[in-house]
């Protein structure tokens, strides 16, 4: 069928801020809320922290503790070969759809077969592994029973095993640990289990092209399989036109809010999701500032979001939040960057005052800008 709608830059940007709580935050729970924005970015502990802080009002870390501790949110290596907090009822089709990919990213590698290990060696391992993390067991533990570093590498990305709480302050430390996935279904129909997948991921990010859907996933064959997806998927989706004329899809009466919605500024998160979920990511980032964003390494910097797109980037220092801006910004729209310090601020210093502190040497390499202390 031809497409029905043709949709602005804009209005692709206002929906994905829709979707993803970011022009209003939602008066939910941690777990009602991760279900909503359909997958977090958990590279790094705190960020699903400071992403939640982002999109829901009154936001208790608390309530995530809770929910990681009792596994209604569970942290594991899904979409594009990277840690994802994820609702524990999406993880079982999440894993089965990813696993082709996952397994095949770490079995064909040389690191794995140039130790002399096949992926026989693997799959003969996988059900004791899953069997010995019955109960949460230590990186150091699971590597001994693998008896390998190699083996363990390749089972800890592919295997059925979520990253186990560890405790403060962001409920998983660098010390990791790791736990056997429960209910997952025993023989998962890999298409059905695909679909499940494209259809939770356009009703967090759509619409969205075929293009767009390969980078969130990273599907072996990537756009191919997200075509055959879509295809299989034909009657179900609504049919839109990008302003480039891309064919989008979305799911049916998603809210497409007018292009002239009001975007309140905010302070995101390292690696936040809509930083990634597109191929196209001019729908958040500025061309001309993604090099300062998305580093060649893969780190992408803690972002400050003006109108809903991408205007610079901060950090934490003595004192507040530093607030390194791209371009020049109204008295109003700072006015609105330090209100969320104070709220930032206050989460992080009862957490970890100098979170991503790691990551200063990219503040080095950044171009000229206006920086403020916030809040003044």
């Amino acid at each position: 069928m031809p497409p029905q709608t043709s949709l602005s830059a804009r209005q692709l940007n206002r929906a994905t801020l829709d979707r993803q709580l970011l022009l209003d935050r939602a008066r939910l729970s941690a777990t009602e809320g991760v279900r909503r924005v359909v997958a977090v970015q958990a590279q790094e502990a705190a960020s699903p922290y400071i992403a939640l802080w982002n999109r829901l009002a009154g936001f208790d870390p608390a309530d995530l503790d809770a929910a990681f501790a009792e596994h209604r949110i569970v942290k594991a290596p899904l979409m594009r070969i990277t840690l994802h907090a994820v609702h524990t009822d999406d993880y079982p089709a999440f894993h089965a759809a990813m696993q082709p990919t996952l397994r095949a990213a770490r079995l064909n590698d040389r690191r794995f077969t140039g130790a002399g290990l096949s992926a026989a060696d693997a799959d003969a391992l996988a059900g004791r592994l899953v069997e010995f993390t019955a109960q949460p067991r230590s990186a150091a533990e699971c590597e001994q029973l693998v008896g390998h570093p190699r083996m363990w590498w390749a089972l800890k990305t592919f295997a059925p095993l979520l990253h186990a709480p560890t405790g403060a302050p962001w409920s998983f430390d660098r010390q990791q640990s790791y736990i056997a996935a429960a209910g997952r279904p025993q023989s998962a129909d890999l298409d059905q289990t695909a679909r499940h997948l494209v259809r939770r991921y356009l009703e967090g990010f759509g619409p969205a092209s075929a293009h767009d859907i390969a980078q969130f996933v990273l599907f072996p064959q990537s756009r191919t399989r997200a075509r055959e997806v879509l295809e299989s998927m034909a009657g179900t989706l609504e049919r839109m036109q990008g302003p480039d004329g891309t064919g989008l899809f979305d799911v049916p009466d998603a809210p497409l809010p007018p292009e002239d919605t009001p975007a309140p500024p905010r302070l995101m998160a390292m690696w936040d999701s809509i930083l990634l979920a597109y191929a196209d990511r001019s729908r958040v980032i500025p061309p001309a500032y993604r090099p300062h964003v998305i580093r060649r390494n893969g780190d992408v910097l803690p972002t400050v979001l003006v109108d809903g797109y991408v205007a610079g980037v901060w950090r934490p220092t003595e004192g507040g939040i530093e607030a390194t801006a791209f371009q020049p910004l109204s008295d109003k729209t700072w006015d609105g960057l330090a209100a969320d310090a104070r709220q930032l601020v206050a989460l992080l210093t009862d957490r970890e005052p100098q979170v991503y502190h790691r990551y200063a040497r990219w503040w080095k390499t950044l171009p000229k800008a206006e920086v403020r202390l916030l809040p003044p």
